[in-house]
């Protein structure tokens, strides 16, 4: 399950939607936890993100039909990953 494009876009419709700051406050390590005993939602939310190649408006559209608790699921994917994007990018 690999995110696919421009992370930062994703980061800001979850921004815009809301789900950023509720995610901030969540014990991340209970939530991965639960990511990994069903897999399966968040491979499809990583499907349509991957899907919408980068339209914004879009990838909003799509992104409102999913539950909360999968947007979180994502949102803390998609940090995580950009997190390691810039951590990669200042080490080299």
């Amino acid at each position: 399950m690999l995110l696919q494009g421009d992370l930062q876009k994703v980061f800001d419709a979850l921004y815009y939607m809301g789900v950023i700051d509720p995610v901030l406050d969540m014990d991340w390590s209970v939530e991965f936890e639960a990511i990994e005993q069903n897999p399966f939602p968040l491979v499809e939310i990583v499907n349509v993100v991957n899907s919408t190649l980068g339209d914004y408006q879009i990838l909003i559209d799509k992104l409102q039909s999913f539950a909360k608790k999968d947007l979180n699921h994502l949102a803390m994917i998609v940090a995580r990953e950009l997190a390691s994007f810039h951590g990669t990018k200042i080490l080299h």
